[in-house]
């Protein structure tokens, strides 16, 4: 029998200490603004350290890693994974580059984690899949927010089934980064756009609660290169329950997301994907608990789970994630695939 809405409370996470995990040594496959935040998530409570740093530049290289600490400094991305020392290869190249530089760490025996997107599109991501399981490799995309303490209290809400049957899910991801943001952004020769860089995020957290998709409907506002500058998707699940999706990288939205069941909803305070708070709330709109801070976001703090994840996962032998399996990550470049096909975003040499 089914408790009633009014004697429900949220689980607390059994998500482990970062600290917890096993020390690996990680190679950092391009020193970027979020290489820079992952590298400094890692000293934040766990025992993994930066070992070397591959960058096309030597002196960029270099300066990264006299700023994190690594113990060395490649000048090219193939001494980087050849480096005996590197455990795990983090690639944090623009998307545009993933396929390649995920390959080459796999070529050199090397476990990786992909920064999301994982690639610029299924077709691409397959060849990386492919390649991982045909070396006995782990590989994994680096979607930071599926191991976050906040998001293993709504995975153990919807086992529960403490919100009813689902109905919809509710989500956005906007920044206001264009048109005076990274160049990256706004260039289709490096994969540009607020779907892959932003729009992953509400569709990967779709997938999370709905299940597979069965099907997607995309309409989006591109800029005069051809990149979306927003994107709006509208997903069905095999059950029916449909998720609305938003991303832009032309404004600061609330960047929340809500899930709406029969017999009471989630709220996810912005930013969604970072630690906040959550709210379980009865279909007549009484609060019924809260989990999580009101303090604001911790982006850096929350990187580091990622990687204990990786750790663990290396320690006891997997070759993927049970939290993000390889099939999930597929499937989430399907629907931004199809997004980008009914909106007309391509990216040169696809």
């Amino acid at each position: 029998m089914t408790a009633s809405p009014a004697s429900r409370t949220l689980p607390q996470p059994r998500t482990p200490h970062p600290g917890d995990a096993p020390p690996l040594r990680w190679g950092v496959l391009g020193p970027g603004s979020i290489a820079s935040s992952f590298a400094e998530s890692l000293a934040l409570d766990t025992r993994q350290t930066v070992q070397a740093v591959g960058s096309r530049s030597l002196d960029r290289a270099r300066a990264f890693a006299d700023r994190v600490g690594a113990a060395t400094a490649y000048g090219s991305y193939e001494a980087l994974v050849a480096d005996p020392d590197v455990d795990v290869v983090y690639v944090a190249s623009p998307h545009s580059e993933h396929r390649a530089h995920a390959l080459l760490a796999l070529d050199a025996g090397k476990p990786v984690l992909v920064e999301k997107a994982f690639t610029r599109s299924a077709a691409e991501a397959e060849e990386v899949v492919a390649a991982a399981r045909a070396g006995g490799l782990f590989a994994m995309e680096a979607m930071w927010t599926r191991f976050l303490p906040h998001i293993d209290v709504v995975r153990q809400v919807l086992e529960q089934g403490l919100l009813g049957e689902i109905v919809a899910v509710f989500a956005d991801h906007g920044q206001n980064i264009y048109p005076d943001g990274p160049e990256r952004l706004s260039s289709p020769d490096l994969a540009g756009g607020a779907l892959l860089d932003l729009g992953v995020y509400p569709v990967s957290f779709a997938s999370m609660v709905l299940g597979p998709f069965s099907a997607v409907s995309a309409t989006a506002t591109l800029t005069d290169l051809g990149v979306d500058a927003q994107t709006a998707c509208l997903v069905t699940s095999e059950t029916g329950a449909q998720g609305a999706l938003h991303c832009t990288m032309a404004a600061k939205t609330p960047t929340s997301a809500t899930i709406c069941g029969t017999q009471a909803r989630l709220e996810l305070d912005g930013e969604f994907y970072a630690p906040t708070t959550v709210r379980l709330v009865a279909s007549d709109g009484t609060l019924l608990d809260t989990y999580g801070s009101t303090t604001g976001s911790d982006f850096h703090g929350g990187l580091r789970y990622e990687a204990v994840e990786v750790a663990r996962c290396l320690s006891e032998g997997l070759l993927e994630s049970p939290l993000l399996p390889l099939e999930e990550t597929l499937a989430v470049m399907r629907a931004m695939d199809e997004a980008r096909r009914q909106t007309g975003v391509r990216y040169p040499g696809e």
